[in-house]
């Protein structure tokens, strides 16, 4: 059962992890029939693409560019370890806020 979920989201997953349309679509994809793995996936995103959007307009304005491209790698990083595990099938969380993202974007 658990390898069919996988295997129905995985598509879906895997888009959600292409810039932030892909994310949408993804959405969009997985609102009529929830699919479990999908749903993780697209919450990793959520919480990337808004890390993403803290560090664009709000660290790099007051801490300067320096730092903000230091958090972007790490964001980049984050990105591909949650976009291997889509690919992979896996239902890991990205290190550090991975877990947070699951319970705060609980509702998707």
């Amino acid at each position: 059962m658990e390898n069919q979920t996988v295997n129905e989201g995985k598509t879906t997953a895997i888009i959600s992890y292409i810039t932030i349309i892909g994310t949408v679509a993804a959405l969009i994809m997985n609102s009529s029939k929830k699919n479990s793995f999908a749903s993780f996936h697209i919450r990793q995103m959520i919480g990337l693409v808004g890390l993403g959007l803290v560090n664009q307009y709000v660290i790099t304005k007051f801490l300067g560019g320096t730092i903000g491209m230091v958090i972007a790698v790490i964001l980049f990083v984050l990105w591909v370890i949650g976009f291997i595990g889509a690919v992979k099938g896996e239902e890991k969380s990205i290190p550090l806020l991975g877990d947070q993202f699951q319970e705060w974007f609980k509702s998707i």
